[in-house]
């Protein structure tokens, strides 16, 4: 009997699809079922009769060529296209496409339409692709007509309901949830919640690759065989469907416990222990490469229907691509993680006499360090260097070339250079690493800003180099704070030749001095000046008693927020460029001169008369809490005329130093009480011998008032000469705050 003879008994059409040549080959029952004439010559029903419509015309197919006994017409695509759904013809595809990567049997159903749109019947085909040159395929099958299930009836299959409305949806919240996940713990938790419609598994494993030839679980949920399993940790060619799966990279279903027993004896003995009656195991591949397999295991028999087999398809991609954006995002978190404990070392060894906290808060980026450091050095002369730096820029670059000048600082600080020295050495080294990079990727001019301060525990003496960086803030024992002005270069790296002069001050006991990246003051849309308004109240409340460490961390959250501002969460991160921080204190209870002054001081150089408005702002500043605001404008204006003097009718630098004390040692909080006078003394020293003399200016003279004004402002003034230049000197006394 011929094998036509027994396909026209029962109804079932012969096709081949050739995907390359764009020709499909029906016999004459697979053109009946398809509407479609057997002759070329006579029309299809519901057609038109021009035998010529291009939508039907087709050439007669040589069964030996066609390899499709009883094969009579090849058709164009297009014409057997226009007679299945459209719905159903793109489902066919993505089927087609699956069962070509899988190198399985191909599906479907497929409603049959007339010309006006119109169903006609419903036809399944199942089908064997394969591959052919220039990346088409061959598709060759069988068309049976189907009976659809009557009204109010379900479909006796594994999937009921709408299944592609279920699907679409479950597929949109899969890729939400897997999208969502940040490390590889938790993209397989969600993997292991993941409710596919109709058919959901309850065993999930992930088998990733390890050491090149190695397979072993990552990750598993309901998977968990008793006893050792030799297969948690195996070979990448061993008898397990997962190895197979990553040595060839298609997926392997097993509908039954037959088919695993019979395809892989010797990993069955183990499986069977599990109770699972169907199993699949796809590949997890990324950009090409297979990274692994995923087990999906059920206790219930699936048949793996082409819709199922897309569903797991489809969740096993968008499993790879979760479990690699984790591991990116892991390696970086690794990677980052070591650089700030290689880069940023715990403040120590203890300093004598001193306490010391700092604070390193990374921007919310990827790569969390930039290019802000610290670092404390111990010195061959017994001192202690503390250095804090901002490298410009906030990637790998930045914190590649912090690395290397923090080494660089530390090695020139080693030898025993001077703070300027050091700065400038630092300043050319940087330059010449820009320089050698010129042309590479992130290169060019980079430049960092730098203060270096070394201290001296025997007296508490400071000596400050600045490169471009924030001044630092000093914090007194009665709980005034103001900012140290201190002398300063340009930012390192960007002139070789630049000169960075010294500033001396003397840190008091119970005073405690901040230095700080600028990222502690301009985070929150602040500038430098409202910034540090901002922390200046957060040193201010803390009380003086309370510890180092609080201090340093209730400065971060002045600037983040709470903790929960800055770590995952539902909150948005605050974090705009990184924070370094370092407090030191004096420790030691002040004497009775200590607790009744407060003082400051510095140098305005001839080369900087913008200084005198930073001279102005330290004494107010220092006068914060005076009683008359009045008195507070005249010290500002006396201060002014004091250091233009200087400048103006001198060759060399103005020396202020402003100092408030309340008499007979009252104490700190004396001046509360409306029996005590706090006295404010301002001293401007110079070089010059010249001694001024009170003149006596003409309506429109532009000199010669500043006597005048000290004579009617200060309580008490005066000018003492000394070995080496003079002093000019005046007094305000304080009244009572019921006057």
């Amino acid at each position: 009997m011929r094998t036509e003879d027994v396909l026209a008994a029962i109804a079932t059409g012969l096709w081949r699809w050739d995907n390359a040549d764009g020709t499909v080959t029906l016999d004459a029952e697979a053109a009946r079922l398809l509407g479609l004439p057997d002759d070329p010559t006579e029309p299809a029903p519901g057609a038109s009769a021009d035998p010529g419509d291009p939508e039907i015309s087709a050439a007669p197919a040589d069964p030996a060529v066609c390899g499709m006994p009883g094969a009579r017409v090849a058709y164009p695509e297009s014409a057997v296209r226009a007679r299945i759904h459209p719905v159903d013809w793109n489902e066919i595809n993505g089927v087609v496409s699956l069962s070509v990567a899988e190198g399985t049997v191909a599906e479907g159903r497929l409603r049959v339409v007339d010309t006006s749109g119109r169903v006609l019947r419903t036809v399944r085909t199942r089908t064997r692709p394969t591959t052919v040159d220039g990346g088409g395929f061959e598709m060759t099958g069988i068309l049976q007509e189907v009976a659809e299930p009557a009204e109010g009836t379900a479909a006796q299959t594994p999937v009921t309901g709408d299944w592609r409305r279920s699907r679409e949806a479950f597929l949109l919240d899969a890729g939400r949830a897997l999208a969502e996940a940040r490390s590889t713990a938790e993209v397989l938790r969600v993997a292991a919640s993941l409710s596919m419609p109709g058919f959901s598994p309850d065993g999930l494993a992930v088998f990733g690759t390890a050491a090149g030839d190695r397979l072993t679980i990552i990750g598993q949920h309901g998977h968990q065989s008793a006893g050792g399993d030799p297969f948690s940790d195996m070979r990448a060619d061993a008898d397990h469907p997962a190895a197979e799966v990553v040595r060839t990279g298609r997926a392997i279903y097993l509908p039954s416990p037959g088919d695993y027993a019979r395809r892989y004896p010797t990993s069955w003995p183990l499986a069977q222990r599990l109770g699972r009656r169907s199993w699949a195991y796809l590949p997890l591949i990324v950009s090409g490469r297979t990274m692994g397999a995923w087990l999906a295991a059920f206790r219930h028999p699936v048949v793996f229907t082409p819709d199922e087999r897309s569903v797991l398809t489809t969740v096993a991609r968008m499993l790879a691509q979760a479990l690699a954006r984790a591991g990116v995002a892991e390696t970086e978190r690794e990677l980052s993680e070591g650089l700030q404990r290689t880069m940023m070392p715990v403040i120590g060894p203890a300093i004598p006499g001193m306490a010391v906290a700092a604070r390193y808060v990374p921007t919310g980026g990827g790569l969390q360090i930039g290019g802000d450091w610290y670092d404390m050095i111990p010195l061959p002369s017994g001192r202690i260097a503390l250095v804090i730096g901002d490298v410009q820029g906030h990637d790998v670059w930045a914190a590649g070339l912090m690395g290397q000048l923090r080494i660089a600082l530390r090695a020139y600080a080693s030898e025993g250079h001077r703070p300027d020295a050091v700065l400038s050495r630092a300043s050319r080294f940087l330059h010449g690493v820009t320089d050698a990079y010129d042309g590479a990727e992130h290169s060019g001019l980079r430049f960092a800003t730098c203060l270096y301060m070394e201290y001296d525990p025997a007296n508490g003496c400071i000596e400050i180099a600045r490169a471009g960086h924030p001044e630092p803030a000093v914090r007194m024992a009665d709980g005034t704070v103001i900012i140290r002005p201190t002398e300063g270069g340009l930012p390192l790296g960007i002139d070789p030749d630049s000169d960075y002069p010294t500033t001396r001050l003397t840190l008091e006991p119970g005073e405690t001095m901040m230095i700080c990246t600028d990222g502690l003051l301009e985070t929150g849309g602040h500038d430098l000046d409202t910034g540090w308004a901002r922390l200046r109240e957060v040193l201010e409340r803390h009380p003086s008693t309370g510890s180092l460490e609080e201090l340093a961390d209730s400065l971060v959250s002045a600037v983040h927020g709470p903790v929960s501002h800055y770590t995952v969460g539902p909150l948005a991160d605050r974090r705009e460029d990184d924070v370094a921080l370092v407090l030191l204190s004096r420790e030691g209870e002040p004497g009775p001169a200590e607790e009744a002054a407060r003082r400051t001081a510095m140098t305005i150089a001839q080369a900087e008369p913008e200084r005198i408005a930073a001279a102005r702002g330290t004494v107010r500043e220092l006068l914060h809490d005076w009683a008359d605001p009045e008195q507070v404008d005249s010290a500002v204006l006396m201060v002014s005329e004091m250091v233009t003097n200087v400048l103006v009718h001198t060759d060399g630098n103005a020396y202020l130093v402003a100092r408030v004390s309340t008499p007979n040692g009252a104490g700190p909080a004396a001046h509360d009480r409306a029996e005590a006078r706090r006295v404010l003394r301002v001293e401007v020293a110079d070089t010059s011998d010249e001694l001024p003399h009170k003149r006596r200016p003409g309506e429109l003279a532009s000199s010669g008032r500043g006597l005048v004004l000290m004579e009617m402002l200060a309580d008490a003034w005066g000018v003492d000469p000394r070995g080496e230049g003079k002093c000019i000197w005046f007094e305000l006394h304080e009244p009572p705050k019921d006057d």
